[in-house]
């Protein structure tokens, strides 16, 4: 995308209304959900040690006990341990699925200049911990099981760097979030050809009519959830009878299931009939506004959103109680110190990802290869290669499908955990020394990312001897009259001044401010920028999808092409890494200015901005306007 040019002209202000600044309360994830989740997992296990330890015998009937569902003379027979690990475990698979999917179609995984750094991470992580495991798990006989090591859990990955990640994690997050994306597709991978057994070719055939069935249903105008529900049920039972472990029946689907931005004539249909059922208030048009409003959103969206409260709470704290029964006896300890497996495990991803991840994002950076971002140093890609370290979910997993005995199982499980541990300790060690390197990125009194032409949008010359850098919103009365500050230094200053703006939208309080933004980056890839800025300050109560429309139409822009442009990675990429510096900066409240490259504090009249900026310029010859002299 190309920067606005000096030409445009910046915005002008008009008289704003009174009003309290805002916090930008809406952090990059929901950090404490994810906390949350970790716990309840972290609880599950110490429940299910304890479990195993105090009443072994009752731990293993109580999951060995037989449910058995059927119809007639077709019944399928599910231990609770089965019924865990193939059923439930479908779902959670579902959900990363999605996840997958939605990456790969409008996330982070779009554009891979973007993704080559976690792409590579993950490529790395998964065959670095591979090759150490099987050098070290030879001697055992259990060389085969090297899928152990490969995959990290996600769950407590998120969760545990809510505990004890970076105080302002947004790029770091949004890295291992990608880079958990590409491992969970390579883990799945392998567990479908590695580790299936008993296979037999005829039920998947049965299983790919229903996920043509699945693909197709997005084309039914209406019933599609029974639809996809029905489908969902014969595809699992394909693979169940296939010998394909029936959890990949889950990403099967996922994979099939449509996602998308919401599109602004959905969007305005749906306000169109929610304004009609406030004005004639009945049953027939409250079903049409909200069924309106459902499928607006894509229905990948919705799934995830659905899904991601019992996936967390109940299907993975329940897999955990399931799983990692391990006993902690003497002789089993001892046992697991002197075992080639439990050693292969522990070193595998705890030593095997640090070295994948950090190793190789390192050789990037050296290399100048991949987009980094500011706030994502090596010392916190350490912190999250360590972490990373954290196998729990799908280790687990493929120790009860790689390993039969159940001495061996043990000794595996004993890995897991002790390295699930030593990774959590290590990355809590790198985080707090990371913190401890950048004192200047946690108060956020430098500019993290410096001004670029062929990046921000610019307005005056790059050899101006003052620079104003503004992260702003829209909707904001106060980065309105902020505005007018801006116009009357440039008046002032003439020449000598460069200003830019970038992107702070608060999205809790001003719920068109996000689309606001993208709009203005859409605009500016036809070059008028500055233009379209200024009609968003011109009208801020008026930002709905069809106003942004029109008044791209009144500044002469291609209409069908700004559209398409609203809903490209590029454009969405291009604001979240600005709300991502404003993160890393620790800004909390706009207008935020930064003036030669410090931040500003205090009034941003425009006297105050003038002096500040002569206060920031150390060039000596630096003219002063004489309007300025106290």
């Amino acid at each position: 995308m190309s920067a606005s040019t000096a030409s445009d002209a910046p915005p002008t202000a008009r008289a704003p209304r009174p009003r309290r600044r805002h916090s930008i309360a809406e952090k990059i994830g929901a950090i404490g959900q994810n906390r949350a989740a970790a716990l309840l997992l972290l609880v599950a296990t110490v429940i299910a040690v304890v479990w195993a330890n105090v009443a072994h015998d009752a731990y293993e009937a109580f999951w060995e006990m037989h449910l058995t569902v059927g119809l007639g003379d077709i019944q399928l027979d599910f231990t609770l341990h089965a019924l865990v690990n193939d059923a439930l475990m479908a779902i959670f698979f579902f959900t990363v699925g999605l996840e997958v999917r939605r990456e790969f179609a409008i996330g982070e995984l779009t554009s891979w200049s973007r993704a080559l750094v976690p792409v590579t991470a993950a490529i790395a992580g998964l065959v670095v911990p591979a090759l150490l495991f099987f050098w070290i798990a030879l001697p055992s006989g259990y060389a085969h099981a090297w899928g152990v090591v490969i995959s990290t859990d996600t769950a407590f990955l998120v969760g545990a760097l809510a505990l004890v990640g970076p105080r302002i994690p947004g790029r770091l997050r949004i890295f291992l979030l990608s880079l958990a994306v590409v491992d969970d597709i390579g883990a799945l991978s392998i567990i479908a050809l590695v580790y299936t057994e008993n296979f037999t070719p005829l039920p998947l055939i049965i299983a790919a009519v229903g996920l043509v069935g699945v693909y197709l249903t997005r084309y039914l105008p209406t019933g599609r959830g029974p639809v996809y529900a029905t489908l969902a049920i014969i595809v699992w039972l394909a693979f169940l009878a296939s010998g394909v472990h029936p959890t990949l029946a889950g990403v099967a689907i996922a994979l099939l299931v449509p996602v998308y931005r919401p599109n602004r004539r959905d969007v305005e249909h749906a306000l169109d009939l929610a304004r009609t059922f406030r004005q004639s208030p009945n049953t027939e048009y409250a079903r049409a506004a909200a069924n309106s409003l459902r499928e607006s959103i894509s229905i990948n969206e919705r799934l995830q959103s659905a899904y991601a409260p019992y996936v967390a709470y109940v299907i993975l704290p329940l897999f955990a109680l399931a799983n990692a029964g391990v006993q902690l006896t003497p002789e089993i300890i001892a046992g697991a110190m002197t075992s080639a497996l439990t050693w292969g495990i522990v070193v595998g991803l705890v030593v095997g990802k640090f070295l994948g991840v950090f190793g190789s994002s390192a050789v990037l950076r050296l290399l100048r290869i991949g987009d980094f971002g500011p706030g994502l140093t090596l010392d916190r890609i350490a912190g999250g290669a360590a972490l990373c370290g954290i196998g729990f979910t799908i280790s687990l997993f493929i120790v009860d499908l790689a390993i039969d005995d159940d001495a061996a199982q043990n000794e595996g499980r004993v890995g897991v955990l002790a390295a699930s541990v030593l990774a959590f300790v290590l990355a809590t060690i790198v985080f707090r020394m990371s913190d401890a390197l950048h004192p200047d990125i946690q108060t956020g009194e430098t500019l993290v990312r410096p001004v670029d032409p062929r990046r921000d949008h610019v307005f005056g010359s790059m050899d101006a001897p003052y620079e104003i850098v503004e992260y702003g919103d829209f909707q904001c009365p106060f980065c309105l009259k902020a505005s007018g500050s801006i116009e009357e230094v440039r008046r002032e200053l003439g020449d000598q001044l460069r200003y830019v703006w970038r992107h702070a939208p608060l999205t809790q309080q001003h719920p068109n401010a996000l689309a606001g933004a993208e709009a203005s980056e859409a605009a500016a890839m036809q070059g008028k920028f500055f233009e379209f800025e200024r009609g968003l300050f011109s009208d801020q109560e008026h930002q709905l999808p069809s106003d942004i429309v029109r008044l791209a139409a009144s500044l002469g822009l291609d209409v069908d092409r700004f559209e398409r442009d609203l809903t490209a990675p590029e454009v969405t990429a291009r604001v979240r890494d600005d709300m991502l510096d404003a993160e890393a900066m620790n800004i909390s409240s706009v207008p935020t200015f930064f003036l030669g490259g410090r931040r500003h504090h205090g009034p941003y009249d425009a006297q105050t901005l003038i002096r500040s900026l002569q206060a920031s310029q150390t060039a000596p010859e630096a003219p002063v306007p004489a309007s300025s002299a106290e």
